[in-house]
């Protein structure tokens, strides 16, 4: 593999020096921007060899690097060995960035290509800015790997389908009737929609275009009078047809879009300039202003209806039970020494498979015994799995996709004795858990103002984690989703009543351990004061979080309380639905502390 990765580098450069570029950059996403991509995009991984979902990859004529975040420093660095592709770690003081490293390696009036499909109308023109202090040439029309990528997936052709009112909760005719009422009060007359978790909510469509997201690859524009679906034509049925003509959808050719926008007959048109790719962007008419700003189907689309809150509770109970079992049954096989971390995530999913509703998992697995916990988001292989023995700690991030809402969930579970240092992380991962679900909090506050309550018992110990500790969770589509967050980096997005989000704070200490305790949690409104509205999280995952590894005099009354009714919920909720021995075995686990 990495002689091939070589020849791959090797055959790019050709083609740069061809085209007079003296650098090209492959960023990990699709034309719609999205952060997991179905295989015809995975460019940077099949240049490359790195498979993790975040990076972007830079090379020039003689030099080539991978930028990645913390999530990935030790898979990448496994992945790129051998390469001679340079892993920078990002984030870090001492790491440059992918443009002042290129200002370095560049020389004056030299071209450095993109493709434009693949960038942001935001990252394009900030990249132009910076180039042009040494009036660097930005290409954006070249695709090498249309030339370069000769088995090369096709483009997604599964068919997609309609997901129905009864678990969307508001049917798309109404949807596309509030999304023109906030168009109205923003003087917009059309919205351009690429972001595949947006299109799929608005007309209540799903697919199987990218793993584990149900997404469909298309376009949507939203005109005052017109609404314009652009999807390849093999991806719809009849039934899907006839579907979306009753609600009043236009169907166009996917391809058609650049040429549609250019012959846009619309006084302004509404762009997320960090949501739309590049080329789209060039293609609009210039007769049409162009207005930037949030869509508003984000906002619309993150606040969870009556109908989705019903389906979220009944998924996290079915998603509740299978872990149980699940747990049950892990705790009987690790000692008979059999189980690795891949056996156990094929256990896992046919415990949730027999689930009603289920349709997938929401994302791959992520089962690290012991060291390999500290990979934020290890990926076990057949060379890498690790055999379970009756000691130390299991992280296990998990989630899947049902019908009536989406799950993500994981534990860190002690399958044995746990070193002092094991047992003081683990708790203090555990008060900072605890701390966002209970806090309160008023109208107007952000996921960024109270991420430091998650870390501060971290902090006290020199201690931090580098991912957010919450990221918003979709309804039957994407684990990730916006627009609101919780992390240190500012993200702009009010917590409101309907939101649901992990809180998900961690540690990780390479060579040793990794601790992630997560839960998902609904915003929900909680008092009105003098002072105006005030807001709590509620939790709604369903599972016993494992008590072994706690030192319960590291918690205050008030955390050991939270936990200890937190854990009645869970047995009240889950055991109606067990038989008589995994009760039993769900109160000896839920028992307070």
């Amino acid at each position: 593999m990495k002689q091939k990765i070589t020849n791959r580098i090797s055959s790019l450069r050709k083609l740069l020096s061809e085209k007079g570029l003296s650098a090209f950059i492959i960023p990990s996403t699709d034309p719609h921007l999205s952060e997991y991509v179905a295989s015809h995009w995975k460019s940077r991984e099949w240049i490359s060899g790195f498979t993790g979902s975040a990076g972007t990859v830079v090379v020039t004529l003689d030099k080539a690097g991978l930028w990645t975040d913390s999530r990935y420093f030790l898979q990448a660095a496994d992945q790129l060995n051998d390469t001679d592709i340079t892993l920078f770690k990002d984030g870090l003081p001492t790491t440059p960035t992918i443009k002042d490293w290129l200002l370095d390696e560049l020389k004056e009036s030299e071209s450095l290509g993109i493709d434009g499909k693949m960038f942001s109308v935001s990252e394009v023109e900030e990249m132009k800015n910076i180039l042009s202090k040494k009036n660097i040439a930005l290409e954006t029309s070249l695709d090498p790997f249309e030339l370069l990528w000769h088995d090369r997936q096709t483009m997604p052709q599964d068919p997609a389908f309609i997901y129905d009112t009864k678990y969307a909760g508001v049917s798309c005719v109404d949807k596309i009737d509030q999304i023109r009422q906030k168009m109205e009060c923003e003087g917009v007359e059309s919205l351009m929609v690429s972001a595949l978790d947006e299109i799929a909510w608005t007309l209540n469509l799903r697919g199987s275009d990218v793993k584990c997201n149900p997404v469909v690859v298309s376009y949507l524009l939203i005109t005052k009078n017109e609404n314009l679906y652009f999807i390849a034509p093999e991806k719809l049925t009849e039934e899907v047809k006839d579907y979306l003509l009753s609600q009043n959808i236009i169907i166009r050719n996917y391809d058609e879009i650049n040429n549609v926008l250019a012959a846009l007959n619309s006084a302004n048109l509404l762009i997320n300039p960090s949501k739309t790719n590049f080329d789209i962007y060039s293609a609009v008419n210039s007769s049409c202003k162009i207005i930037r700003g949030n869509s508003p189907i984000a906002l619309l689309k993150a606040l969870r209806n009556e109908q989705e809150v019903l389906g979220i509770r009944a998924a996290m109970i079915r998603d509740g039970v299978a872990l149980v079992k699940f747990l049950r049954w892990l705790e009987y096989a690790v000692p008979q020494g059999n189980e690795t971390e891949l056996s156990i995530d094929v256990k896992l999913h046919e415990f949730r498979a027999a689930q009603d509703l289920y349709m997938g998992e929401s994302f791959d697995t992520i089962a690290g015994y012991k060291e390999h916990g500290a990979i934020v988001h290890y990926s076990a292989t057949p060379e890498s799995s690790s055999t379970l023995k009756p000691e130390g700690f299991l992280l296990l991030d998990s989630g899947a996709q049902y019908l009536d809402g989406t799950t993500d969930i994981t534990r860190t579970i002690a399958l044995g004795s746990l070193t002092e240092e094991e047992k003081i992380d683990y708790t203090l991962v555990l008060k900072g858990h605890i701390a966002i679900a209970t806090c309160k909090f008023p109208y107007g506050t952000r996921g960024t103002q109270i991420d430091v309550l998650a870390r501060v018992a971290l902090w006290q110990r020199g201690l931090n984690y580098l991912h957010g500790t919450g990221h918003g969770v979709g309804h039957f589509l994407s684990v990730h989703e916006g627009p609101q967050g919780i992390r240190m980096n500012e993200v702009p997005v009010l917590l409101l009543p309907g939101m649901l989000t992990s809180n998900e704070p961690g540690l990780y200490k390479s060579g040793r351990h990794g601790i992630r305790t997560e839960n998902l949690t609904l915003v929900r409104r909680d008092l009105e004061s003098e002072f105006g509205d005030f807001y709590r999280f509620e939790t709604v995952t369903l599972c016993p979080i494992c008590t072994e590894g706690i030192i319960k005099s590291l918690l205050s009354d008030s955390e050991l309380n939270w936990l200890n009714d937190y854990h009645k919920l869970v047995f009240d909720r889950l055991s109606p639905y067990l038989d008589t021995e995994e009760a039993s075995w769900l109160r000896t686990k839920t028992v307070a502390i």
